[in-house]
């Protein structure tokens, strides 16, 4: 098979790397010995499941050797029960297997920048901008994530116009990254007196979080304001100019933050996303060009994808993406986000090993 092949290269990188650890100018030496350890223990999670692959297929060719002999019906039975358990294992194995051998996003294990904006439907969809930040935040607190507010835009209701926060914490990317989209509400607002269902959207971005050495922003190619910040109704909250924008002259790309004091610290927020910000464009840029069907797979991120809908009076969630419904409205909006994660991530697997070839 195939799909085979590149795991037994990894089998023989692996045992390559047992027999060069054991070498005195390699044990003698703290910075290969760490490269090559790291190296032995991401391959361990691929080389061990291929060993109890093939030792399943070992034992399957013995057990189906057995029917060659004189045997009775009954122990003829209990092999053939034997053969059906042991095809099963196998099949398993070798589904995870095929997992295994995809490429791993190198983004997964980042922290995120998420952009959630209210979209049509007004101070209605200010509130339901709200109500995804909290879900989100309930949702990193199960992960036992970090949570810190970059930049926000209220309503005096409490709502968000927009609401900018960075999620510290491994795989966060991984888990979120199927967020990015457009996501509807239907519901009957606190605004509505007659009773009538509305209809709201707000757009999710997820970005990964982007340090200084993976992208390169030349100082000559920045705007940088500084302003007053301002809160409800436009009045001024800081008597100094410590709200910062900063544009990117050559993208026309714009960050601002005004939440903190300082405005060495607004600055420095405002960099944090607009680097997140150039690097989720670089990243779309290059996908275009090498992966046109990428549009149509889970995670594009486009923002006019109507990607779920949350609907209150049939207490339901439904991920357009993957056609599935769950009746669990209330579970979700407290972060029991994990069935729709995991079935947007099993789902994602599949395109990809059907890209390569591997279904």
């Amino acid at each position: 098979m195939s799909w085979l092949n590149g795991l037994v290269e990894r089998s023989n990188r692996y045992e390559e790397l047992i027999r060069l650890m054991a070498q005195p100018d390699v044990a003698n030496d703290p910075t290969r010995l760490r490269e090559y350890g790291q190296e032995l223990a991401e391959l361990e999670k691929v080389v061990f499941p291929l060993r109890e692959y093939q030792g399943v297929g070992e034992e399957l060719r013995d057990t189906r050797t057995m029917l060659d002999d004189d045997l009775d019906q009954d122990m003829r039975d209990l092999i053939r029960v034997e053969l059906a358990a042991l095809e099963t294992q196998r099949a398993e194995l070798e589904e995870r297997l095929k997992r295994l051998m995809l490429p791993k996003d190198p983004r997964d294990d980042k922290n995120v920048i998420m952009e959630i904006r209210a979209g049509t439907g007004g101070e209605e969809a200010a509130l339901f901008a709200a109500d995804l930040y909290r879900m989100y935040c309930r949702y990193a607190e199960r992960q036992r994530w970090k949570v810190q507010v970059l930049s926000t835009n209220s309503t005096g209701i409490g709502g968000f116009k927009e609401i900018i926060f960075l999620i510290k914490g491994k795989g966060a990317y991984s888990r979120l990254k199927y967020e990015s989209g457009a996501h509807r509400v239907q519901r009957v607002p606190i605004t509505e007196s007659s009773g009538r269902i509305h209809t709201s959207a707000a757009t999710v971005a997820v970005l990964p979080e982007v340090e200084e050495v993976e992208i390169t922003i030349d100082p000559n190619d920045l705007r940088v304001d500084v302003y007053r910040s301002a809160g409800h109704g436009g009045q001024s909250v800081n008597t100094t100019d410590s709200a910062v924008r900063i544009t990117h002259i050559p993208s026309g790309i714009v960050a601002a933050c005004q939440d903190e004091r300082s405005q060495l610290q607004n600055k420095m927020r405002a960099m944090s996303i607009l680097r997140a910000r150039l690097y989720d464009a670089e990243q779309r840029r290059q996908a275009s060009e090498i992966e046109e069907a990428r549009r149509n797979q889970v995670g594009t991120g486009e923002r006019s994808e109507k990607v779920r809908t949350y609907n209150y009076p049939q207490n339901r969630v439904t991920d357009h993406r993957i056609g599935l419904t769950i009746h669990q409205l209330e579970t979700v909006l407290e972060g029991g986000l994990d069935t729709l994660v995991e079935a947007l991530a099993l789902d994602d697997q599949a395109k990809r090993l059907q890209a390569v070839g591997a279904v």
